[in-house]
């Protein structure tokens, strides 16, 4: 089988931004594909590879995006493509319940390693993120025996019906879903660029209600779990409140209750850490993974205590395509990836050189309330001007659209769609980074 050739790691705009094959192609989406299908580039990849994505028009768009996180070793990465390759020619499914496999367990193992935690570790192998914390949540009940989950405001966690009712966003995740499922309590999220008294107040404060909140309206003997995002991730890259994420973990400790982080997003060297928890050496009872873990594959990951991982009866978790064994295979290349090339350091690498660049955003246009994240998690949030907090979704979506017209592939977040989110693949290159920033600069100087 021959090899493409490696793409060249520049950018190059053949046609307008989508070209003419792209937007026939758009046209047979919109006459072929549910309009619930949301794009928010309309550009049709035909490979991908390193920072670069070239699309069927012949143009290649630098990539701040990864597939939302996903392909952060790169796309089509050496050691994933040499391991899905053999394994496909192997066989690609018998299901792990029925007739189970090696690779299954080689990524259990992976996980059980590198979550954090020295303790004896299990772990479950789902399709999705939304997968991962639904079973999250049997488990925590399950071991429990108690059924209220707590979540927070500004929260994703996915669009299943349990997990819609556990993400935070109306519009457009939940808007005429309902009737949603039920002990689902949620409590404000310590969010220091928007807490009423000031960031200097919002940890203690965050908690204190936090704590007030539970006891008062759902009481902690019958609070299975507390769910939370390191850093929240579709909610608008928000960094908590330094020591929150801490406090919270130590007071579920207190009281029976499963802490569970949700690293969908943050995990698998995202951060500059493996998981965003250990930032503030955080040890979760269960951790739920996705996105990151598989460079492109569907394939999500539930770990956890032993005891508490083991308390399920045996059947009560899994599902057909659960650790597709070439969804495994990709998973065991991206991590082999990860430790090769060092990727948390190229993670901090990319903080280094881009949060600067976002900082003179700051400095120089008033409508950029706010530059946040960590290592290659980055986002700005848009306001009205210094002083008016007024979310600027407008101004958002001005500069995310000269972006892309210029080949750069940006993402918008928020529960009220005024934050930039910047996630390149931490494969890119320092020079497609710098372009990209340039390019940022140039949008909001045309947008402004």
């Amino acid at each position: 089988m021959t090899t493409p050739d490696p793409i060249e790691q520049r950018r190059i705009l053949k046609t307008a931004i989508p070209g003419p094959r792209s937007a026939e192609l758009h046209r047979r989406k919109l006459s072929a594909v549910s309009a619930g299908v949301g794009v928010g580039l309309p550009v049709y990849v035909e490979r991908a590879g390193g920072g670069v994505l070239v699309d069927v028009d012949g143009n290649q768009l630098i990539d701040f995006g990864s597939g939302i996180a996903v392909t952060t070793v790169g796309n089509a990465a050496p050691r994933v493509v040499e391991r899905v390759r053999a394994q496909v020619a192997d066989f690609t499914h018998t299901c792990f319940m029925v007739t189970p496999y090696e690779e299954y367990l080689a990524v259990c193992e992976a996980l059980n390693e590198l979550t954090p935690g020295s303790g004896e570790k299990r772990s479950a192998l789902f399709n999705s993120g939304a997968e991962a914390v639904e079973n999250a949540v049997k488990v925590a009940r399950s071991f429990t025996g108690r059924q209220a989950v707590v979540a927070f405001d500004h929260a994703y966690h996915g669009r299943t019906n349990l997990t819609m009712a556990l993400t935070a966003k109306n519009m457009p995740y939940k808007h005429r879903f309902g009737p949603f499922a039920s002990e689902i309590y949620r409590v404000p999220m310590a969010y220091p660029f928007r807490w009423p008294t000031g960031p200097q107040n919002c940890s203690d404060e965050a908690f204190e209600q936090f704590v007030s909140l539970v006891h008062a309206q759902v009481g902690e003997e019958n609070t299975a779990a507390v769910l939370l995002e390191p850093i929240q991730g579709e909610g608008g890259f928000i960094v908590p409140a330094p020591g929150f994420v801490r406090r919270v973990a130590d007071w579920c400790t207190q009281h029976g209750i499963l802490f569970i982080a949700d690293e969908i997003q943050t995990g698998f060297c995202r951060t500059g850490d493996w998981f965003a928890c250990e930032f503030e050496d955080v040890v979760p009872d269960l951790i739920t993974t996705a996105k990151g873990i598989a460079g492109g594959l569907p394939l999500s990951g539930l770990t956890g205590r032993a005891e508490v991982m083991d308390v399920v009866q045996s059947g009560g978790l899994g599902g057909t395509y659960g650790g597709n064994p070439v969804a495994c295979a990709a998973a065991l290349g991206s991590i082999e990836t990860m430790k090769a090339d060092n990727l948390n350091a190229r993670a901090k690498a990319i903080e280094a050189l881009v949060l600067p660049r976002l900082q003179q955003l700051a400095a120089k246009y008033s409508q950029v309330g706010d530059v946040r994240g960590r290592g290659a998690m980055l986002a700005l949030e848009l306001v009205a001007d210094a002083g008016d907090l007024t979310p600027n979704s407008v101004l958002t979506g001005r500069v995310n659209a000269f972006c892309h017209a210029q080949g750069l592939v940006t993402l918008t977040a928020g529960t009220y769609g005024n934050v930039l989110r910047l996630l390149p693949p931490l494969s890119i290159s320092d020079e497609l980074l710098a372009e990209g920033l340039d390019i940022l600069e140039q949008a909001f100087a045309a947008s402004i």
